[in-house]
């Protein structure tokens, strides 16, 4: 777990990037977490980008982050997903 002290100035926009198999269920997954700790997606600020291949999406969420708890909770429900292989 990371330490309270943080370089973050709260409230701070700040981009999430997460990577996953480009299915239905990564597209809700990924809505349903944000959903619980944001807002709903289609408040927010997205961007998707495909792979070459197509078999995979990369889904790029801006935010106004309110505390590193937070992003702590965000970022710890995204990795213990199934349909998310990554998230940055």
């Amino acid at each position: 777990m990371m330490s309270d002290k943080s370089p973050l100035t709260f409230p701070t926009e700040f981009p999430i990037k997460v990577m996953g198999k480009d299915t239905q269920d990564f597209h809700a997954s990924v809505a349903e977490i944000f959903a619980r700790h944001v807002a709903p997606l289609e408040n927010l600020k997205v961007s998707r980008q495909a792979s070459r291949e197509g078999r995979f999406v990369s889904v790029t969420v801006t935010f106004t982050a309110e505390s590193r708890a937070q992003l702590d909770a965000l970022y710890t429900e995204l990795s213990g997903n199934q349909h998310v292989l990554m998230s940055l």
